[in-house]
């Protein structure tokens, strides 16, 4: 049987009015100590984007988005500072438009593949039966 390992994750979020409480569920950030495993997975709907934050510039968005995920891969001088501390800085509140959820715990056999149900269930639209 595999051994399950433990992992903390967080969605990120796009809140251009804080004030409001509104956002849109934008990507998941996943650290598995054990495995050494830290990504971070995003994929914006651009035309949702623009109908609940037209003023919202989507290429900045991703740029910004991209940099998190740069620091996911150890670039950059956060990205030095190692997997935890990386992962623990990404998910610190910040005051821009990109937020991070509260962390919450699982436990996966494959990191890679948890990210992706994550992806599934708290970023993606619900599939509708056809």
């Amino acid at each position: 049987m595999p051994t399950l390992s433990s992992y903390d994750y967080a969605v990120v979020r796009v809140a251009p009015c804080v004030e409001r409480g509104e956002f849109i569920n934008v990507g998941v950030i996943l650290f598995c100590r054990t495995q050494r495993f830290l990504a971070m997975r995003t994929e914006v709907d651009v035309e949702r984007l623009r109908g609940f934050a037209p003023q919202v510039d989507p290429d900045q968005l991703q740029a910004h988005l991209e940099s998190m995920r740069q620091l996911c891969q150890g670039v950059g001088p956060i990205g030095a500072l190692g997997q935890a501390e990386s992962f623990h800085w990404l998910v610190a509140p910040h005051s821009t438009i990109i937020h991070t959820s509260p962390v919450h715990s699982g436990l996966c056999t494959d990191p890679e593949q948890a990210l992706e149900h994550l992806m599934t269930n708290m970023v993606r639209p619900p599939q509708l039966p056809a």
